[in-house]
């Protein structure tokens, strides 16, 4: 079965282009190491998902809270479109499973790395659009995202960004600021894509992609969020066994935003 037909009956709509959602489920790393297999990776259509997820998802929030201002909104919609909420709707469907991954790519866990889930859902939801529309596409993104418009926001620490998470968390432990250094920015102005590493006292832990700057800083900090959790619940010292790379060289801090 080639992988649309087996996401299809996954997530239970009837797509009719399987090329089109085939193309959504290529990683560039595949296609690099299988140019004349496919098309094309799933970028461009990451590019639109990005739009119709933040458009659906933006409906939904702003009609359960009326009583809402802009900046509570946005903070509501972040905390489920931002890296880690949008890996997490991707594994209610076991996305990673049915991704196309380059032998590097796969072994080093990217099946399972928030920022390639997350990017891959944008692209899934992108080609539903294109095949079945905008109604169907927001009427399986709700369902799949109940759970959490049922709960945005519910926790304060949800309504800020990931990037301010991140800063209040390394200023607590140790005083310092997060600092952001752009890995590589490949492809055309209109289609720039960006790669970001943050570290946090001269340690990398986290990276993130994505089609703009603030987009690669938000997945890196939500990286770098679960990374320093994962280490405090082991009682290792914050940044220091599960990212043992040093940063390059000064980084760009941007701040939180």
């Amino acid at each position: 079965m080639r992988p649309a037909a087996a996401i299809a009956a996954r997530i239970g709509l009837p797509v009719r282009d399987h090329d089109l959602v085939d193309q959504a489920l290529v990683h560039s790393s595949w296609l690099h190491e299988h140019p004349e297999a496919v098309a094309g990776h799933n970028e461009r259509l990451e590019f639109l998902g990005d739009a119709v997820v933040n458009l659906a998802i933006s409906e939904a929030v702003y009609a359960r809270h009326p009583e809402d201002d802009e900046g509570l909104l946005s903070a509501r919609r972040a905390a489920i479109v931002s890296t880690s909420g949008l890996a997490r709707l991707a594994a209610r469907i076991d996305l990673g499973e049915f991704l196309r991954l380059g032998q590097g790519e796969s072994q080093r866990g990217g099946r399972l790395r928030p920022s390639l889930l997350a990017s891959a859902f944008e692209a899934l939801s992108g080609a539903l659009y294109l095949d079945l529309g905008y109604p169907a596409t927001r009427e399986w993104l709700l369902e799949l995202a109940a759970e959490d418009l049922a709960a945005a926001g519910v926790a304060s620490g949800t309504l800020k960004s990931p990037k301010s998470r991140l800063q209040e968390m390394t200023q607590r432990r140790t005083g310092g600021r997060p600092e952001y250094r752009i890995v590589s920015a490949e492809g055309p102005d209109h289609e720039k894509r960006f790669r970001i590493e943050v570290a946090v006292d001269g340690v990398i832990v986290g990276t993130g992609e994505g089609l703009s700057r603030r987009i690669a800083e938000t997945a890196a900090a939500a990286e770098a969020l679960e990374t320093l959790a994962a280490e405090t619940g082991r009682g290792v010292s914050p940044g220091r066994a599960a990212a043992p790379r040093r940063a390059a060289g000064p980084g760009t801090d941007v701040g939180a935003s």
